[in-house]
């Protein structure tokens, strides 16, 4: 397990100052020793393979990072594009990728100035320059963005209520000046993010329908896009022109295999080389099978949702007694075992904002039945998703049909419905339920990039669609705030009304796990959720 202080160094935060310390570039080691992970054991000698393949447990929604959200996505995309900045090849450290350095910010906190790396192209063949990074951010900025862009808001600010980018200028092809309206501390880490900030080729969203590149993505990054055989793959290449460090594999296959004792015989029957979405049954059948498991931490959160704004959980005091009725720690220990912890946080327990103080709501199993039969209270509609989340390996269905059980002693009939992700990602959004599962993976590390799910207007990030007038004004002022005690303590107080509230059932925080052949040299699954394949590769 990680140490609180190692991970605010992963972070780079110091006294020194926001976005100050000096960081590895990316593609190196930025930091990080890899405790708790397995890499592979090839050799360094050798022929090396051309392919390698990777085993995931879902289809992604979108490969046009303006358009997608989800973690299925982003591990693919994130090796066609580069952002302006990225983080550590083990950490959360902030790194110029596209950006020749870290940027120049005005005094106010409001104005960053951007100097661009020169001679670089996309993988259309056009020129990556000033005017295509301001272009690729005001895709989605108001009035251009779009309701189907669900990470817009959350990187880039919403005009609405003050926040986030004002203006992008291009004074020249390697200078970009960013204006904020509001100072935004962790605005340099969403920089860094591979959902949303990722730099798109104008031209080619220019010839997509409806300036969408979700099956046709063009980047500068490491890999170019070769097809997508729908239900079943994505192919990339290596790009040959490549700005940085070459990759190691000639081609990347990302295949879709939703059921998870499938993907385990994948990978022991060498159809595939990585796979990921363990769960706890399949770790031992995966190392005496003589193949390696990586297991570190990540930045998870695995959760029940309740519907604050319709349905029988409008009740503030129902939501209490279902919760009453869950004895999370049991089940956390049946499901998941050693490889997570109960959450009795949003945040991370590592986070310079974490509070041990803050309770959640105990397991009483007679108290619930009361309340609940006090309230006429006999049956909920829950929906959920069918494939392993990185924050759940297990799966939507499984932890439905777990807590399923909890609710039936308290009299309490619980009707699941299950969708794949892709489905499953509109329907939270548009459907009616009491009750859903969800998580979240953490993409910057950063309090924010945690608390701020509750204050979006976008109900596929907030699920619960939680509407809270004084909620989103902390929010807003933890985004101005800059780090230190005072900014720590708005996100503890924002902490205290999500569990006074019980807007969620906190249930675990889980470590990543992935099984690896021990042809595979260097692979490393990124706190971020990010799966970078540039410097993997695979023994002949």
């Amino acid at each position: 397990m990680f140490s609180r202080r190692r991970f605010i160094e992963m972070l780079g935060i110091s006294a020194a100052g926001f976005g100050l310390i000096g960081v590895a570039g990316c593609g190196g080691d930025a930091g990080g020793d890899g405790r708790g992970g397995s890499s592979g054991a090839a050799g360094s000698g050798g022929a090396l393979a051309d392919s390698l393949v990777y085993g995931q447990g879902a289809e992604p929604r979108s490969l046009d990072p303006a358009y997608y959200d989800d973690g299925e996505s982003a591990k693919i995309a994130c090796n066609i594009y580069d952002g302006l900045y990225c983080y550590g090849a083990k950490d959360a450290k902030v790194a110029p990728a596209l950006a020749e350095a870290l940027p120049e910010i005005s005094d106010d906190g409001l104005v960053y100035t951007i100097k661009l790396k020169k001679g670089i192209k996309f993988h259309d063949g056009t020129d990556f320059n000033a005017e295509a990074v301001k272009k690729s951010i005001e895709r989605q900025l108001a009035p251009n963005a779009d309701s189907d862009m669900p990470y817009a808001t959350f990187v880039y600010g919403e005009e609405s209520i003050g926040t986030g980018v004002e203006k992008v200028e291009a004074p020249d092809d390697a200078t970009v000046k960013i204006t904020l309206r509001a100072p935004s501390t962790p605005f340099l880490k969403n920089l860094a993010m591979s959902i949303a900030a990722p730099i798109v080729s104008p031209a080619a969203v220019e010839k997509a329908t409806g300036g969408n590149i979700g099956e046709a993505p063009c980047g500068t990054g490491p890999y170019k896009f070769v097809k997508w055989t729908k239900s079943d793959s994505i192919t990339l290449e290596a790009n040959p022109d490549y700005w940085g460090d070459a990759p190691k594999t000639k081609n990347v296959v990302f295949k879709f295999i939703l059921e998870n004792n499938t993907r385990v015989t994948s990978l022991l029957n060498g159809e595939c080389d990585v796979i990921d979405g363990i769960d706890l049954s399949s770790t031992t059948t995966i190392t005496d099978g003589g193949y390696d498991l990586f297991a570190e931490d990540g930045m998870t959160l695995n959760y029940m949702a309740f519907n604050t704004e319709s349905g029988k959980c409008v009740d503030r005091d129902v939501r209490r007694a279902i919760a009453q009725a869950i004895n999370v720690s049991e089940i956390v220990q049946a499901v998941y075992g050693k490889y997570a912890t109960v959450a009795n946080s949003v945040m991370p327990t590592w986070m310079a904002s974490y509070d041990k103080d803050i309770k959640q709501t105990a397991f009483d199993a007679d108290a619930a039945k009361k309340t609940l039969k006090d309230k006429g209270i006999t049956e909920l509609n829950c929906i959920t998703y069918s494939n392993p989340r990185p924050y759940n390996a297990k799966g939507g269905q499984v932890l439905a049909e777990t807590i399923q059980g909890y609710l039936e002693k308290v009299g309490v009939k619980l009707n699941i419905t299950t969708y794949d992700w892709t489905t499953y990602k509109n329907k939270v959004a548009t459907d009616p339920f009491d009750v859903c599962f969800y998580g979240w993976q953490g993409d910057n590390g950063d309090p924010d990039n945690f608390m701020n799910l509750l204050a979006d207007s976008n109900w596929s990030m907030n699920v619960s669609r939680f509407n809270d007038a004084d909620y989103r004004a902390l929010i807003a002022k933890g985004l101005e705030t800059p780090d230190g005690e005072e900014r720590d303590e708005i996100y503890r107080r924002c902490e205290q009304m999500v569990a006074d509230e019980q807007i969620w059932l906190l249930i675990s925080h889980a470590q990543n796990l992935c099984g690896v052949s021990p042809k595979v040299k260097d692979f490393y699954y990124h706190p971020t959720g990010a799966v970078f394949l540039k410097d993997v590769s695979k023994q002949a």
